[in-house]
């Protein structure tokens, strides 16, 4: 599936759905999240990675 349609399905722009892959997204609405997983036939946690935010600047 190409990214456009992938976006399409999802009901979000091509360039949402590449900062949503590619970073820096600080958050993502459940409903979006849930009708990607439902396309993709997959977990949440099958897309979602967690990492540590850089505090040494604060």
């Amino acid at each position: 599936m190409s990214v456009g349609g992938l976006a399409n399905r999802v009901g979000i722009t091509p360039a949402h759905l590449a900062v949503l892959k590619n970073g820096p997204a600080k958050a993502v609405r459940c409903a979006t999240l849930a009708v990607l997983c439902e396309v993709l036939e997959c977990q949440p946690g099958d897309v979602l990675r967690s990492e540590a935010e850089d505090t040494a600047s604060e």
